[in-house]
C-alpha cells in the first residue's frame, strides 16, 4: 500500500509541477505581449562616395595586351595565324631586337637570367612550342609608348 501511495503522490507532484510550469510560461508570454516593443534606434544613412577607380598605368595596359598576344601566339592553330599575331605584337615594340630577359632564379634581390633573347626570337619560340610558360614581371616603355625592355618570369 505504501508503494501505491508513494506512486500516487509522485504522479500527483509531477502533474502539479507541469501545470505550474505551463502557468508560469503563459504569464511570461502575456507579459511580453503587454510590454511595448522598444523603438528602433534611428538609422543614420551615410552615403559614401566610392573611391575613384584605379587608373591603370601605361605599363600595366601594355603588359596586359602583351600577355594576351603571347597567349594568342602560343594557342594559334596554324602558322599563318601565329605569324599575324606576331606582327601585331611586334608593333608594340620599339624594334624587333628589343631585349627580353627571363629570370630563372632570384635570391636576396639578385636575379639570375637565362640567355638574353630578342622579342622576335621569343615570339618564334612561343609559336614553335605552343606553350606560354612565362609572365611579364617588368616592362619598360620608351618616350613613344613602345616597349623598350621586357622581363619575364616562370609561371
Amino acid at each position: 500500500m505504501k508503494e501505491k501511495l508513494l506512486s500516487f503522490s509522485i504522479n500527483r507532484s509531477l502533474i502539479i509541477a507541469l501545470v505550474g510550469l505551463l502557468a508560469l510560461g503563459a504569464c511570461k508570454s502575456k507579459k511580453k505581449a503587454v510590454e511595448p516593443a522598444p523603438a528602433p534606434a534611428p538609422v543614420e544613412t551615410v552615403t559614401e562616395t566610392p573611391p575613384p577607380a584605379p587608373v591603370a598605368s601605361a605599363e600595366e595596359v601594355a603588359a596586359e595586351k602583351l600577355e594576351n598576344y603571347f597567349n594568342s601566339v602560343a594557342a594559334s592553330g596554324n602558322t599563318s595565324m601565329a605569324n599575324q599575331s606576331i606582327q601585331e605584337t611586334l608593333a608594340m615594340f620599339s624594334n624587333q631586337e628589343t631585349p627580353v630577359l627571363i629570370v630563372i632564379h632570384e635570391e636576396n634581390g639578385i636575379k639570375d637570367y637565362d640567355e638574353p633573347t630578342t622579342i622576335k626570337k621569343y615570339l618564334e619560340y612561343l609559336k614553335d612550342t605552343k606553350k606560354n610558360l612565362n609572365f611579364i614581371s617588368d616592362i619598360r616603355l620608351d618616350a613613344n609608348g613602345k616597349v623598350s625592355e621586357l622581363e619575364l618570369r616562370r609561371k
